[in-house]
């Protein structure tokens, strides 16, 4: 590694994720679900998510991956057809009214899963090697966790390390050391409850030993569970579709007076229409408006009137919104007030879900200054070496690929020279003309990262991106080059703008004095990858070239709003899927001070075995020069 600190600098292995996300849905028969990685393992069945746990990461990769696919199995095969979600729902209400509920709640957690694990290997034999592994890396980690806090004296952090030891004991001679004079005399009785639980048949079994064993320690330990091991989530109430009537005021006012001045009946009443669509509610959201009425006085006027409202008055809200043809005054489906958006609505999101609010905006440069003009001059002599042996290279090769003259043919035009009609056995007096020579049928586009980490490599990026246009102008191949940042100062949660700036287009690329504008790029701020992959694609798909190519310089990992752990997955998305309609996308990974083993291994995730890494950004001509020639060849020969 070449940085000086390194603080939560998590690398996601984006195939991984992508095949444990495969085997989630596979397991729960979903296609909507995805595998995400956590602090803690759980199941999320309203979001449709499963989180693997981060416990599993900076291990070998035999245990890093047969954690991850165990946690899977886990809450793809166990929790999702095997826990009774009422079940963890009351006891978890159960859980806040004791001494210990961090304690309860965790042991809960770890005993249903040792019961599920039971299930899944009878169910998928299979699944034995991945929970094996995972039972001796989870053996030596509460080994060490018992001594650790025996050490800090935090007995009911002991006692939970304890319960797993006994659970996964490997001799029924197992003894438990004393921990304390005051919870020694509980030792006891608390193994034996903890035996009892390898006899649960259900949830509902692993909840009533658990109540059990959080009343027994009550009255001997002080304070509750310190660190987090496992995660108990509560998705029933996420679960349910909410009510109209669940969201009406149940309890009662502040104040229970009456108005003494009765109605009557010619009051003045005000109808105000409220719209359920327009411009600012185009888009689903998540938020309603709501107001809380703690206070008033009652009246005899009817609830299904209305009155003027009054200073102090507040009032309850809800707005029934919708993306698409709105319905106006049809409110015949009241149940549907309040409806989360579970997935039968479709969301619009042509450029997938991390980027449904990402919004493309093109920019054109100026008309280059004479400083620009300059530099460029400067850049372009120094790569005219490199751009004239590039163009001798394709110009030799298109002079192989003429077709000579075709003699000695039964059919075609007649030689002038009838001697063979004497003279040979077979009678071949017929010839064709040479053909017409082979051209380049292929098409370029370079996508510069503009991001604020390429502060330091722009200029001698610009020098690469000369010698690429200058070479491909002098051999005729239409070719853009693009920009690209996102603005961190206007990204929200419902709007991130991406900006493209394109110095050299495809309609402008073999024009004789275009090139100056290559010198406007410029360091940004933000990069979203996949985005931009994704819209280039698009542009790609637009031409009639046979053959296509994408190729992204970049200096680090995708890094946008809310962009942070998904990126990279949805970076290598947007590569596979210009690949599968035929676009080849290779990666040029620049770099100052050399490349980090794990750096290199995040672009080799993203972009497999077409990532090329230049050491040093000096040597970024060098390796551009052979990369254009292979691929011109390439075309040349298809």
């Amino acid at each position: 590694m070449y940085r000086f600190i390194d603080f939560n600098d998590e690398k996601i292995d984006s195939l991984l994720v992508m095949e444990l996300s495969d085997l989630a849905k596979t397991l729960v028969k979903d296609s909507e679900y995805e595998v995400e990685l956590r602090v803690h393992s759980y199941l999320d069945t309203a979001d449709k998510k499963i989180y693997a746990s981060h416990f599993w990461n900076h291990r070998s990769e035999i245990y890093m991956i047969s954690g991850m696919k165990s946690d899977v199995y886990l809450r793809a095969l166990g929790n999702y057809y095997f826990t009774d979600q009422k079940v963890v729902h009351k006891f978890i209400d159960w859980s806040q009214s004791t001494k210990l509920p961090r304690f309860a709640k965790q042991l809960f957690a770890l005993a249903e899963d040792l019961r599920l694990e039971e299930i899944c290997k009878r169910k998928r034999p299979g699944m034995r090697r991945e929970f094996t592994n995972r039972r001796k890396v989870y053996l030596g980690f509460f080994q060490n966790q018992w001594k650790v806090n025996m050490e800090r004296s935090l007995f009911t952090d002991v006692l939970f390390n304890l319960a797993y030891l006994v659970w996964n004991a490997q001799t029924p001679l197992f003894e438990i050391p004393g921990i304390h004079a005051d919870i020694n005399p509980v030792l006891s009785p608390y193994r034996k409850k903890l035996e009892y639980l390898f006899d649960a048949r259900s949830t509902n079994d692993v909840a009533k030993n658990c109540m059990q064993i959080v009343t027994l320690l009550e009255d001997f330990v002080k304070r509750d569970l310190l660190n987090d091991y496992f995660h108990l989530h509560n998705s029933e109430t996420q679960d349910q579709h909410i009510n109209y009537r669940d969201l009406l005021r149940k309890d009662k006012l502040i104040n229970d007076d009456q108005s003494e001045e009765k109605a009557a009946g010619d009051e003045e009443f005000f109808k105000e229409e409220m719209k359920t669509w327009h411009r600012e509610t185009s888009e689903p959201g998540k938020n309603f408006l709501q107001f809380d009425l703690d206070q008033g006085t009652q009246t005899d006027i009817f609830t299904n009137e209305a009155r003027e409202g009054e200073a102090g008055d507040q009032a309850l809200a809800i707005v029934k919104g919708k993306a698409g043809k709105s319905q106006y005054k049809d409110y015949s489906d009241m149940e549907d007030l309040g409806r989360k958006n579970d997935g039968g609505d479709p969301v619009h999101a042509p450029y997938g879900l991390e980027n449904r609010y990402a919004e493309a905006i093109f920019l054109s440069p100026s008309l280059p200054k004479n400083e620009e003009i300059s530099q460029y001059q400067l850049y372009k002599e120094s790569m005219t070496l490199y751009q004239k042996k590039l163009k001798r290279t394709i110009d030799m090769t298109l002079e192989h690929k003429k077709q000579l003259p075709r003699t000695r043919l039964q059919i075609g035009r007649l030689n002038k020279n009838v001697i063979d009609f004497f003279t040979d056995d077979q009678k071949r007096l017929f010839y064709k003309k040479t053909e017409k020579s082979t051209k380049i049928d292929a098409v370029f586009s370079l996508l510069v990262d503009c991001s604020a980490s390429m502060q330091d490599k722009m200029e001698e990026t610009k020098k690469g991106i000369t010698l690429f246009h200058e070479a491909l102008k002098s051999v005729r191949v239409p070719h853009e080059i693009t920009g690209f940042w996102e603005d961190a100062n206007d990204a929200t949660q419902e709007r991130q703008p991406n900006y493209f700036f394109q110095p050299i287009t495809f309609s402008n690329s073999l024009k004789r004095k275009t090139g100056p504008e290559i010198m406007q790029l410029k360091a940004e701020e933000d990069n979203r990858d996949g985005f931009a992959i994704r819209v280039m694609t698009e542009r790609l798909l637009s031409r009639g070239e046979k053959q296509k190519f994408l190729i992204v310089f970049s200096d680090g990992e995708p890094a946008a709003f809310g962009y942070d752990q998904n990126g990279i997955i949805d970076t290598h998305m947007a590569v596979i899927d210009a690949r599968k309609r035929g676009i080849e996308v290779i990666n040029i990974y620049l770099s100052v001070n050399g490349v980090g083993d794990e750096q290199r291994k995040v672009f080799q995730n993203i972009y497999g075995a077409y990532s090329l890494i230049s050491p040093s950004i000096e040597t970024l001509p060098e390796l551009l020069f052979p990369l254009l020639k292979k691929l011109l060849l390439k075309s040349l020969n298809e």
